[in-house]
């Protein structure tokens, strides 16, 4: 945003405005991966079962189900962001996740209601799945409209702070409650507290996000526009840029997946009870003290740059540390913290690289429909495909999948580069020179910020 439009909105006002913003990311990424923390405790309450792998395999078929309602919500929510502002979409976001995380934390088990129980668990979360489809690029979309534009990358740095510190927050707890309750009381009832606690996080910022003002690009550049919101200019006019967007995502929606399910769940069952709780805790602290000296590094670096040395040293990194995982604390310490690290760089520059690919009247459902639709297809099947291969010796080759798409940005940068390029006059599809497509906040001829 311009620094004469930023300094428009008072400076409390702005920084509410971002605190609330990125607050609902520490809000989803706590109920997101308390699931997987606790998939572990209580799958055989839902999906009993003889055999503990059959019963994991049912409590991620759940988790793989609420991400395939991510593309709706991307939708939903999307279209509500470009039509109505991003306020609303982002209240409503917030209240459909802190809906389906009550819902898991007093849902019955198999034993007292048969059926109905896992029928519970999977209506909350589709709802937490349609919540995390439009929470992430409406959040997105309107930090980046309030962010100065040599300070965006710091801004991003916030937003996977929040996150890793919803990660933190999730195991901080979870270690807690197992070293005062024991095994025995977590397993039984215990796995239903952070739930709980993650739905009154969620309504206590429904309040707060009720006292959002709107970003002025919206005010000013969208909200008179009659083609706002269309998704059949998205699929049409645009599709280039959703399939680009779908590249740029790919490895961290896979990473996602499977590093907050999986490996949570492969510490679980390698260490001692307890000790996966405090590996996730130490990790995410360690990311967390780095995250904002990252985002000052790809403000300075470029997001090209920061982004392409990140998935490179990742992929070497943890392929190493996934495949020979122990149940030792350092080792799943390097195998835990090197994705955290990798999803903490990715999503630092993520929203600034994806809001620069989008004019503002379909950013938000821009960004949301490939996004949310790349988690869902990856990052939903992920978990339950790492299980299904450890269980036959396969690892490797799932490894090897998800590093592939890791590396997949690299080629992505450079396809988005050239669409952010004017082409010449008369160019089809996607044309940075057409008045109505180009971002209001970016002048003629200028290439997205950031993607250098």
């Amino acid at each position: 945003m311009p620094a004469a439009v930023r300094d428009a909105v008072p400076l409390r006002a702005h920084r509410r405005a971002v605190t609330v913003t990125v607050v609902g990311n520490f809000v989803e990424y706590f109920d997101w991966l308390a699931y997987g923390l606790f998939a572990q405790l209580f799958a055989a309450q839902f999906f009993p079962s003889s055999n503990p792998v059959t019963s994991l395999l049912g409590a991620f078929a759940v988790f793989g189900t609420g991400m395939l309602c991510r593309p709706l919500g991307g939708v939903l929510f999307g279209r509500l962001a470009d039509r109505r502002g991003r306020k609303p979409a982002l209240m409503w976001s917030i209240a459909l996740m802190a809906t389906g995380s009550a819902l898991i934390g007093i849902a019955p088990t198999y034993e007292q209601i048969g059926l109905a129980a896992p029928l519970i668990l999977l209506l909350a979360r589709l709802a937490q799945g349609l919540s995390s489809g439009g929470e992430w690029p409406a959040a997105a979309t309107y930090l980046m409209e309030l962010a100065p534009e040599h300070r965006k990358g710091l801004y991003g740095s916030l937003f996977s702070l929040t996150a890793a510190a919803g990660a933190f927050a999730a195991s901080l707890l979870g270690g807690g409650l197992n070293a005062w309750l024991g095994p025995e009381a977590m397993t039984a009832w215990g796995w239903r507290i952070p739930f709980l606690v993650g739905a009154a996080l969620g309504v206590f910022l429904l309040v707060a996000r009720h006292r959002m003002t709107e970003t002025e690009v919206f005010e000013r550049e969208v909200r008179t526009r009659a083609a706002r919101g269309s998704l059949r200019r998205v699929l049409g006019v645009h599709r280039s840029r959703v399939a680009v967007t779908v590249l740029l995502v790919a490895g961290m929606t896979t990473v996602s997946g499977t590093w907050s399910t999986v490996v949570p769940s492969m510490g679980h069952r390698l260490a001692e009870p307890g000790v996966m709780f405090w590996v996730v805790v130490c990790a995410t602290g360690t990311v967390i003290a780095l995250q904002v000296p990252l985002g000052l590094l790809a403000d300075r670096v470029g997001a090209m740059r920061f982004l392409v040395v990140s998935s490179i040293g990742f992929a070497a990194v943890g392929s190493y540390a996934y495949l020979g995982v122990t149940g030792e604390f350092a080792s799943l310490y390097l195998t835990y913290g090197c994705g955290v690290l990798y999803l903490g760089c990715t999503t630092t520059v993520m929203p600034k690289v994806l809001a620069s690919v989008f004019p503002p009247q379909v950013r938000a459902l821009g960004i949301g429909l490939p996004h949310s639709t790349a988690t869902a297809v990856l990052g939903g099947v992920a978990p339950w495909l790492a299980t299904y291969l450890g269980a036959r010796g396969a690892s490797g080759w799932f490894i090897g999948g998800v590093m592939a798409a890791v590396l997949l940005v690299w080629p992505a940068l450079a396809m988005a580069r050239r669409l952010q390029d004017p082409p010449a006059e008369g160019a089809g599809e996607g044309s940075a020179g057409d008045p109505a497509d180009r971002p209001a906040d970016r002048p003629a001829g200028a290439v997205a910020a950031g993607v250098k």
